[in-house]
């Protein structure tokens, strides 16, 4: 007998897939030498079960239940400081967290967009959720990013995640190398199991939609779906939370109306990073459409570039981190300086984060770094 054929019998004598047309075998001809290889006839689609197991501990200690996450109204999708060679500045790190804790944010995303966390290696980005847990993690739920476009790589990084203490994941669904909506479906279910998990429905940078309906089949067949952090709108927020779907502002711009006109439970903000205590008000104070107004200025000078560029140029203007980027990031030119140093002085420079005066900055003061 073969070695082939022995592995090949004992796969089928293992699995409940061993009588399926698809997996039909015949035995090599013992008496002659002119057919000695398995052959496999394939009438249909082989489909091949997956024996992973989730890397998941029961135990108590430190656990966050899915109805915890959901209640969170205030999420800052936190920014990575760094020092001169590209490296985390893990004390300019900790200041911005206690920033965010005093002025009673609920939650940080730990290695989001904001967060750069497109610009991490793995090691980084698990090493940076450990530390905000080992930290704050019983002043703050720290969510870690661990979606990837890759279902192997979105598994073993929420593990891990989990595995440091992370109180819930944030996924994405798979981005450039787009899949069906039964793959997505797919890619999901292979990370629900581990943990309170929020997904990120963002089609502008993914370049696609996950629609309402693999939502809802996600939340009919999991305990551990948190919500959704939605960025298509008005009307989708409502198709979701009419369908007790917990949802998320994932636009600044979008965020009060969201909460007090279409049933968001909240935001995950970038505006938070410089304003937590206002965006704090905007979200658990009632509706208060003219501190929306005031915000308005500051939230589109954010994203008049792809976010985190104008984040990381206002931060750096506040002096809490240093003015440097992991490229592709550059700064905002310099009339976009100006043009913040104005709406700080504007909304008052005592509700941003930091005690320094807010600067300008030359060119020459940021740090551009392409190999960290």
């Amino acid at each position: 007998m073969s070695l082939a054929y022995q592995q090949m019998s004992a796969f089928k004598s293992s699995n409940s897939f061993a009588n399926d047309s698809a997996f039909r075998f015949v035995r090599p001809n013992s008496t002659t030498t002119r057919n000695r290889t398995t052959r496999c006839v394939s009438p249909k689609a082989a489909v091949i079960p997956n024996f992973h197991l989730p890397m998941r501990s029961f135990e108590v200690k430190n656990r966050t239940s899915t109805d915890e996450i959901k209640s969170l109204r205030l999420i800052t999708a936190i920014k990575t400081p760094y020092l001169p060679d590209g490296r985390f500045d893990l004390e300019a790190y900790d200041a911005l967290v206690h920033m965010q804790i005093e002025d009673g944010v609920d939650g940080v995303i730990v290695g989001g967009t904001t967060g750069e966390g497109q610009l991490m290696s793995w090691d980084e980005h698990i090493m940076l959720i450990g530390h905000t847990i080992n930290c704050f993690g019983t002043s703050i739920k720290v969510i870690g990013n661990t979606g990837s476009n890759s279902t192997r790589e979105a598994i073993h990084a929420t593990e891990q995640g989990f595995a440091v203490g992370m109180h819930a994941a944030l996924h994405i669904n798979p981005y450039y190398g787009k899949t069906s909506l039964e793959g997505m479906v797919s890619h999901f279910k292979c990370v629900l199991p581990m943990g309170p998990t929020i997904i990120y429905n963002v089609p502008g940078r993914t370049g696609q939609d996950i629609p309402p309906s693999v939502i809802q089949s996600l939340a009919e067949n999991t305990t551990n779906l948190a919500g959704v952090k939605e960025c298509v709108g008005h009307e989708r927020t409502e198709q979701h939370t009419k369908k007790d779907i917990t949802v998320w502002s994932g636009n600044d711009d979008e965020c009060h109306d969201a909460r007090w006109d279409h049933g968001a439970t909240g935001v995950i903000s970038v505006a938070s990073n410089l304003v937590p205590g206002l965006m704090r008000e905007l979200m658990f104070e009632g509706k208060n459409s003219a501190l929306n107004a005031k915000l308005l200025p500051l939230i589109k000078w954010l994203f008049c570039e792809p976010n985190p560029i104008g984040l990381n140029t206002a931060l750096a203007q506040l002096g809490v981190v240093r003015p440097v980027f992991r490229l592709p990031y550059v700064p905002l030119s310099l009339a976009k300086r100006v043009e913040f140093v104005n709406i700080v002085k504007e909304i008052g420079r005592e509700n941003f984060i930091g005690d320094k005066e807010v600067e300008v900055l030359d060119d020459d003061d940021f740090i551009l770094v392409g190999r960290y």
